[in-house]
């Protein structure tokens, strides 16, 4: 079965590609009958040499990303992973050399159709009597042995547009810029992996991985790679990469050691998550500096993608000071990213976070419930809700991701560790307070932050008293902070429903004489029968809100949550006659 791709059809999507990128640059125009990209500005570089690269479509942001100042004069490409057709790579060339430039640089990787195109290519502008020169680049580390074909080219191609440029800018000649980067493509070294394969447009994937597999050196057309490893965790991946490519028995290996400076590219392949790519990032920065080496500059991004394969590739570039200077200089290319201009081993990576304040003295510290009453009462809903996460989560599959139990159960073993480390606050403002920070930090999620804004809200009139009036206004005031930024109401079929159902019967706390058991008691009961009238509910606020079926048939998990806390200190309560 071919994949789903989003194009108008398969024998277009080059063209339309390009077209699309050049719709959106006024910087660049495209040469009319060619699948060729050129700056717009060509005659601003009378006497300049001028840059072409290219190849196969289904690298982007490579090729055509990377012209502009600073960088490319133009780009042929080709068809999906095709070379392409000479006459449109010779007529690139009559382009900018009909613009004034003084000669042209091929920079072409290392596959056999884009030799041999560019290079008949450069034979017949020559004869035409245009200096015109070519390098091919050939960054691949994979293969231990080396082959009659030499290594392919792969993402470090990218570090040399970037030099050729930077040259080009400041009036270098041809001879010096050829010259200048195949040293530099010498002191380049590039690997890639894989986790699956990618598809030509009309196509299949181009090879088949198995769920525990991955492609180790793989190049960037879906061909194969050195060998296939066992799935492992990025930072074991990275290791393997980074072994493998500086080892000095592989013939094509990069001459990274210890006290070596080096530019790091980390290039998406295409369809790596964002996610993924700081993890490898990071675990690319640490083995190297482990290893000795100094990160000069460090690039993480997509470069040479090879369409949607989910895999990434390391390349590492040899540098010194007048080698940064050209990586360093200024470019309008629109995919070369805006990276800071200095070291990024020995930089300070974190800050210190703030001292969290003192806490104020509490007229209340000896009001309210005593430390004991606090740790019972505390210890008795974490056992609730760890008893309900299964009953929780399974409520929570019909509405949301299932998850709801496991929350709830992540804060109460956050709760019982905290309980641990020492009694609670005496405070009952400073206990909700305390609380509201832990379940912050440790609980995630809407129900985290929900419960946080609850608890601090609820602790501001606690501080003043702890009499039945103070903890009626508490609860008043966690709800109002509730609807406030959770935007939820009542009968919308969340977890406001049980707590404003027993708010609405702690009102009466306020009243003189008011009996601390029997409202609870009416409240604790009202939340119950708040939660399980949920399940009759049209779901109004939350995730349930946004599924196809607004009416669901069983209650809301954390309504269900929230009247089981109640539930569990009023038994603590009246088993301690407080």
């Amino acid at each position: 079965m071919t994949s789903k791709k989003l194009v108008n059809s398969v024998t277009s999507c080059a063209d339309d590609a390009l077209a699309g990128l050049v719709a959106c640059n006024p910087n660049l125009q495209l040469l009319q009958g060619h699948r060729v990209a050129l700056r717009s500005d060509l005659d601003s570089l009378k006497g300049r040499v001028a840059l072409l690269s290219g190849g196969g479509s289904g690298h982007e942001p490579a090729h055509a990303g990377f012209i502009g100042k600073g960088m490319l004069t133009g780009v042929i490409a080709g068809a999906v992973f095709t070379s392409p057709p000479v006459g449109s790579i010779l007529a690139a060339i009559r382009t900018v050399a009909q613009a004034g430039t003084v000669g042209t640089l091929l920079i072409v990787k290392n596959y056999t159709g884009d030799r041999l195109n560019f290079g008949l290519a450069r034979e017949q502008a020559r004869a035409e009597g245009i200096p015109v020169e070519m390098v091919v680049i050939g960054d691949d580390s994979a293969f231990t042995v080396l082959k009659k074909a030499g290594r392919r080219g792969l993402c470090g191609t990218v570090l040399i547009h970037k030099v050729a440029g930077a040259l080009a800018e400041a009036g270098v000649g041809l001879e010096e810029i050829t010259e200048r980067v195949s040293v530099v493509a010498k002191a380049m070294g590039t690997l890639g992996v894989s986790l699956s394969s990618c598809s030509v447009p009309g196509s299949r994937p181009t090879f088949e991985l198995a769920a525990d597999e991955v492609e180790l050196g793989l190049g960037i057309h879906g061909e194969a790679g050195v060998r296939r490893i066992k799935m492992a965790t990025a930072d074991e991946i990275v290791t393997l990469m980074l072994d493998h490519m500086t080892n000095p028995s592989n013939v094509s290996h990069v001459p990274v050691q210890a006290g070596s400076s080096v530019a790091l590219l980390v290039n998406n392949l295409g369809g790596l998550s964002f996610l993924e790519l700081g993890i490898i990032a990071d675990a690319a920065v640490r083995s190297l500096e482990h290893r000795g080496v100094k990160i000069a500059r460090a690039l993480v991004g997509t470069f040479m993608s090879a369409l949607e394969m989910p895999g990434l590739s390391l390349t590492l570039l040899l540098v010194d000071e007048p080698l940064l200077k050209l990586i360093d200089a200024e470019t309008m290319a629109s995919a070369w990213p805006n990276m800071p201009k200095v070291s990024v081993t020995g930089r300070k990576r974190s800050r210190a976070a703030p001292a969290e304040p003192l806490d104020a003295p509490d007229s209340t510290a000896a009001g309210g419930l005593g430390s004991k009453q606090m740790v019972l009462v505390l210890e008795r809903v974490c056992t609730s809700l760890l008893g309900l996460e299964e009953h929780l989560n399974a409520l929570d599959r019909a509405a949301g991701d299932g998850d709801c139990g496991t929350t709830h159960s992540r804060a109460a073993r956050a709760i019982q560790e905290w309980l641990k480390e020492g009694p609670p606050p005496a405070s009952p403002a400073q206990l909700l307070s305390k609380l509201s920070l832990l379940l912050l930090e440790k609980m995630g999620g809407s129900s985290g932050a929900l419960y946080g804004l609850f608890l601090t809200a609820a602790a501001q009139p606690l501080k003043a008293s702890t009499d039945l009036p103070a903890w009626s206004a508490a609860m008043e005031a966690g709800l109002g902070a509730m609807q406030k930024y959770g935007k939820a109401a009542p009968g919308d079929r969340t977890m406001l429903d049980s707590l404003w159902a027993a708010g609405q019967e702690l009102q009466a706390w306020k009243s003189p004489g008011a009996d601390l058991f029997q409202i609870l008691t009416k409240a604790v009961k009202s939340a119950e029968a708040a939660a399980q009238a949920t399940k009759n509910m049209e779901a109004g606020a939350g995730r349930a809100s946004y599924i196809s079926s607004a009416r669901l048939d069983q209650p809301d998990p954390g309504a269900v949550a929230a009247a089981a806390i109640l539930r569990a200190i009023l038994e603590v309560l009246q088993s301690q006659g407080v």
